[in-house]
């Protein structure tokens, strides 16, 4: 066993040593910390969300503000340090780091990834911040930070999703953050009736979709073309059985935010009650930037159009796994839901920077009991066999299986596979040292780090030109 978490009090006995009490943790862990702040002198800040997701956009000016405050206020002491903190200290510590790196230090945005990148990952195993919807929220913020960090929350309307060479049995979902981020609701879930065939191609595929699931969508429905939609070619390089189609809700999808995440999945029809879920795929997109609210003194345009492809959409727990293809391209239409409109609050919501000795809101933190509760489901869907039950149909029974690939174990390191290890004393896991026997004759390899590596200096970052 590969060691790459270091217990509480370790880690508390290396910041006090490194930095006294010089250091103060961010967190940004919706799934809950697993531990109380009275561990850490109660010198954190939190800032939940979920885990494989980017920020909700209006948690990022508190952020940089707590932060800048803490390292650069008037009560600043010299050798001050920020801890980040999620998971694996990679897409939600990245992005946030590389948000600083940015906005408060003047750095381009690609040296921001690249330096990320070369702290935290070992050479030849790919980026640091690696999920296009985090990479996305990074350019969001370069943008934000050129136009003098003005951001309006605004409540939107997905008023139609196009998907053009959408294959049989996809689900597709609208979600969006509530409870202050710490959570993704589903708005929404698309149904047979909401659905027109733009270019009324019959299928042909022999995959079904799941059997017992309204929102489950056959391509043998609906084919009629609506007046006025412009037939489209979706001839090219698209398995039998894709189509254009056009979703519309038959009630309005008003999300609180400009966060929109719009959600697939693919299944082929299993038996004995199960499915096989073959595709899943997500994207975040925010409205304000991509109605160009910061190139226009904060006045974003009040509808708009987010178009990306499939091979451009986030994949499965932050990997760039989706499984088989699900459709070739997407738009979704949205607009804004004026005040008062279809039960709107009095927005927008101008957001901005804290000023230096201004106070700094900060959010409500998840359960620190939760963290390590097996029975919470899983926030990133996942491939492999579920049952027909709408009430499980995000659990994937594939992962209860016993085998080296489906433990828990297996899943942990596979998600940090190329991250570096640090101990203790900060430096590097590098080499196997010794085993040790545990209960049941198991063996866990003990990993040290050898007495030659230093520990990495925290120093303040040189601005960029």
């Amino acid at each position: 066993m590969r060691a790459y978490r270091n217990p509480t009090d370790a880690l508390v006995k290396f910041l006090d040593y490194k930095h006294g009490n010089n250091w103060a943790i961010w967190e940004f862990r919706a799934e809950g910390t697993g531990y109380p702040d009275s561990e850490v002198y109660g010198r954190i800040r939190h800032y939940p969300w979920p885990d494989h997701h980017p920020p909700p956009f209006a948690l990022i000016p508190n952020i940089m503000a707590s932060m800048r405050d803490w390292l650069k206020g008037p009560d600043t002491k010299v050798g001050r340090v920020v801890v980040v903190h999620c998971k694996a200290g990679k897409g939600r510590s990245g992005t946030v780091a590389c948000s600083y790196l940015i906005s408060e230090e003047g750095w381009v945005a690609e040296d921001a990834l690249l330096r990320f990148t070369t702290r935290r990952m070992r050479s030849g195993f790919g980026a640091g911040v690696s999920i296009p919807s985090q990479l996305r929220w990074v350019r969001y913020v370069d943008t934000w930070t050129k136009h003098r960090k003005l951001y309006l929350e605004r409540q939107v309307e997905v008023v139609e999703v196009h998907v053009w060479g959408l294959r049989d049995g996809v689900k597709v979902a609208v979600e969006g953050y509530v409870d202050e981020g710490r959570t993704i609701k589903n708005f929404h879930t698309f149904h047979r009736h909401e659905r027109t065939n733009v270019d009324g191609n019959e299928s042909d595929s022999t995959i079904a979709p799941a059997p017992n699931h309204e929102d489950s969508l056959p391509f043998s429905d609906t084919k009629a073309q609506p007046d006025g939609v412009q037939q489209q070619d979706s001839s090219n390089n698209i398995e039998a059985g894709a189509a254009a189609v056009i979703f519309r809700p038959s009630q309005p999808i008003v999300l609180p935010t400009n966060d929109i995440n719009i959600h697939f999945e693919r299944r082929n029809k299993a038996t004995y009650g199960w499915t096989m879920v073959t595709s899943v795929a997500h994207v975040w997109f925010n409205a304000f930037f991509e109605g160009h609210g910061p190139e226009n003194n904060g006045i974003a345009d009040p509808d708009g159009v987010f178009e990306i492809a499939w091979d451009g959409m986030d994949g499965i727990k932050g990997s760039a796994r989706k499984g088989t293809k699900a459709f070739d391209r997407l738009t979704v239409v949205w607009r804004v839901v004026d005040d008062g409109e279809k039960g709107g609050i009095e927005l927008p919501l101008i957001i901005k920077e804290p000023k230096e000795g201004e106070p700094v809101p900060e959010t409500r933190a998840a359960d620190w009991k939760t963290a390590g509760d097996s029975n919470l489901a899983v926030i990133g869907k996942d491939l492999g066999l579920r049952t027909e039950s709408p009430g499980s149909v995000g659990v994937s029974k594939a992962s209860s299986l016993r085998s080296s690939s489906s433990s828990p174990l297996a899943k942990e390191e596979d998600h940090l596979v190329g991250v570096k290890s640090h101990g203790p004393d900060g430096g590097e896991f590098v080499e196997l040292h010794q085993q040790r026997p545990l209960r049941g004759g198991e063996q866990s390899t003990v990993v040290a780090s050898p007495p030659d590596l230093e520990t990495p200096k925290v120093a303040s970052p040189e601005p960029k030109s």
